[in-house]
C-alpha cells in the first residue's frame, strides 16, 4: 500500500500526522462554560480572518449560551462554508485545502469543518522571471515563506508534506523552512540538512543561495551541489522523488538536494511534452554544454598545434580568416570571449529594455568592428557567437555560470599543450566531479556508480511506462510512486 494514502487512520492518527509540521497549529477557544479546540495549517489559511469572523463571534456568543451540539456553530459562525462530518478522510482533504476543524472534545468526532481560504500574498503576475518554459505552468515563488508553503501544499495534498521551521541568523532572526515527505524521503537525508541548518552561525540571511553555499559539502568547486529553482512544479518534483527542499524567508528561490549532475540539465518542459522529444530537446542541451565548454578551446588547439587535422578544403578559408590577425589564437579567444562576458554582464545589470538592445546592437557592432579591424577572425566570431548560445542551453542558471567560468581554464591548457592540455583539463573535471558529493550521495549518479535503471530519466527521459519507481540512489521509503497499467486498444472493427 501505498504510504502517502492511508485509508483507514482515526482522527487521533491524523493528527499525530498533522503535527509533525511546523505550520500545523492547534490552539483552544476558552468559553466560560466550555473549552473548544480548533486545529489548521497557519499557510493555508486567513488568520485575521479566522480572528475575527470566527474566535471573537464565538466568544461573545459563548458568554450567553453553551454550545451544546457542534451543529449549532453554523448560527454561532457568519461564514456559510460549514461542513459536518464524521470522516476522518473528509477532514484531512478539508484541512489541506484551507479550513479550520473545530471541536468540542479534543481528537473525537464529529467535527465542523469551517472554510476560510488564505488569498494573501499573491501576486497577479507570479511567472517565473528566470526559467522560462513555453509548456507548462509558469507559477513562481514569492519573498513570503508562508505564501511559498502554501503554493507548495496547494499541489500536494497530504498530511505526509512536512514542514519544519528553523530560525538563522544571530541579526536576521530568519525563519528557514525544511519541506518533505515522511514516509518517503530517506530519513538521513533529512537529519543531515537539518543538522546543517541548525549548525549555521551567520548574522544575515537574504537569500536561500547563501544557505546552498554553507551547507554544501565542497565549497571547493565551481559546480553547484544542491539544486536551486523559482519554479514550483520543479520543487514538487524533487519531493515527490524524495528529495529535501529548503527555503528562507524573503526569498523566492527553493534548494533542494540531494541533487545529482544531470538535475541541472533537465527541464520541466520534458515531462510536459511526448517523451521522445522530450528526450530530444535534453540531448541537445547536453550536446549544447560540451560545445559551450570545448569548441573555443578545440579552435586554439587546431590553430596553433594542430594544423594538420583540418580538411583542406577548410584550411584555405580558415588561413584566409587569420592572416592579417596580429595576435596569437589565445590573445584572439580570450579577446571575444572576455568582450562576451562584458555584454552579458551589462546586459544583466541594465534594465531590461535598455539591456536587451545593447546586447544585440553592441554583439553586431563589437564584432563587425572587430574583424574589419583585423583583431579576431570570421570563423572565431561563429565559434564564440555559438558557444555564448549553447552556454544558456542549461535550465539552471547556476550550472551556466559554471560551464562560464570553465571554458577559460580550458582555454588556457589548450594554448599550452594543445590537445594534450584539453584531455589533462577534461581528465581534471571528470574527477572532480566523481570525488564531489550531495548530502552524502556520489554528484555523478546514476552513471557513477552505474545504476541501470535510474538512467530512465537522466540523458533521455523514458516514457511514464517506466518512470513509475523513484530513482533507486535516493533510498526512498516508498520506492513506487503509482502502478501503471498495460494499455489495450479496442478498435471499432473488433466489434462487428
Amino acid at each position: 500500500m501505498n504510504q502517502l494514502q492511508v485509508s483507514s487512520q482515526t482522527l487521533q492518527q491524523l493528527l499525530e500526522r498533522c503535527a509533525q509540521s511546523s505550520d500545523f497549529v492547534t490552539t483552544s477557544i476558552n468559553l466560560p462554560d466550555q473549552q473548544l479546540t480548533i486545529s489548521y495549517y497557519k499557510t493555508l489559511i486567513d488568520e485575521k480572518l479566522l480572528q475575527y469572523h470566527v474566535i471573537l463571534p464565538m466568544q461573545d456568543r459563548g458568554r450567553e449560551e453553551k454550545l451544546e451540539q457542534l451543529e449549532h456553530i453554523r448560527a454561532w459562525v457568519p461564514i456559510d462554508d460549514i461542513e459536518i462530518t464524521y470522516e476522518v478522510d473528509t477532514v484531512q482533504a478539508k484541512l489541506l485545502c484551507g479550513s479550520i476543524m473545530i471541536q468540542i472534545d479534543k481528537s473525537s468526532l464529529p467535527c465542523a469543518l469551517v472554510n476560510i481560504p488564505n488569498m494573501l500574498g499573491l501576486r497577479d503576475s507570479n511567472d517565473t522571471e528566470n526559467e522560462f518554459s513555453v509548456v507548462g505552468p509558469k507559477v513562481g515563488f514569492v519573498e513570503d515563506i508562508h505564501t511559498n508553503i502554501r503554493l507548495i501544499r496547494a499541489l500536494i495534498k497530504v498530511p505526509n508534506l512536512v514542514v519544519r521551521e528553523i530560525t538563522i541568523g544571530s541579526l536576521s532572526q530568519t525563519k528557514v523552512a525544511l519541506l518533505y515527505l515522511e514516509g518517503v524521503t530517506n530519513k538521513q537525508y533529512i537529519d543531515t540538512m537539518e543538522q546543517r541548518l541548525r549548525d549555521i552561525d551567520f548574522e544575515l540571511v537574504f537569500d536561500s543561495s547563501q544557505l546552498d553555499e554553507i551547507m554544501c559539502d565542497n565549497t571547493w568547486t565551481p559546480f553547484p551541489l544542491f539544486l536551486s529553482t523559482e519554479r514550483r512544479d520543479r520543487v514538487v518534483y524533487a519531493l515527490i522523488s524524495g528529495q529535501v527542499a529548503v527555503i528562507s524567508d524573503g526569498s523566492p528561490y527553493f534548494v533542494t538536494g540531494p541533487s545529482t549532475l544531470f538535475d541541472f540539465f533537465i527541464s520541466p518542459e520534458d515531462y510536459y511534452l511526448p517523451w521522445m522529444i522530450g528526450s530530444f530537446f535534453r540531448m541537445i542541451r547536453i550536446f549544447g554544454v560540451f560545445f559551450s565548454l570545448f569548441a573555443t578551446a578545440m579552435y586554439v588547439a587546431i590553430t596553433t598545434y594542430h594544423y594538420e587535422v583540418v580538411p583542406k578544403d577548410l584550411l584555405g578559408p580558415l588561413i584566409y580568416s587569420r592572416q592579417n590577425v596580429p595576435f596569437s589564437p589565445l590573445i584572439e579567444v580570450l579577446f571575444l570571449e572576455i568582450t562576451v562576458e562584458f555584454l552579458r554582464e551589462a546586459g544583466a545589470r541594465l534594465p531590461s529594455r535598455i539591456g536587451q538592445t545593447l546586447g544585440i546592437v553592441g554583439g553586431i557592432i563589437l564584432g563587425q568592428a572587430a574583424v574589419e579591424a583585423a583583431l579576431t577572425s570570421n570563423v572565431l566570431i561563429i565559434i564564440v557567437a555559438l558557444s555564448a548560445l549553447a552556454s544558456f542551453a542549461t535550465p539552471i542558471y547556476k550550472m551556466s555560470n559554471t560551464i562560464r567560468f570553465l571554458r577559460f581554464p580550458i582555454i588556457i591548457l589548450a594554448a599550452s599543450w594543445g590537445g594534450i592540455g584539453m584531455f589533462f583539463g577534461i581528465g581534471f573535471i571528470l574527477v572532480h566531479i566523481t570525488r564531489l558529493t550531495s548530502l552524502g550521495s556520489p554528484y555523478m549518479l546514476p552513471a557513477f556508480p552505474l545504476r541501470v535503471t535510474d538512467l530512465r530519466d537522466s540523458f533521455i527521459r523514458s516514457s511514464y511506462q517506466w518512470l513509475n519507481r523513484r530513482p533507486q540512489y535516493l533510498r526512498t521509503g516508498a520506492p513506487t510512486r503509482y502502478t501503471p497499467k498495460v494499455v489495450q486498444r479496442k478498435h471499432e472493427l473488433d466489434d462487428e
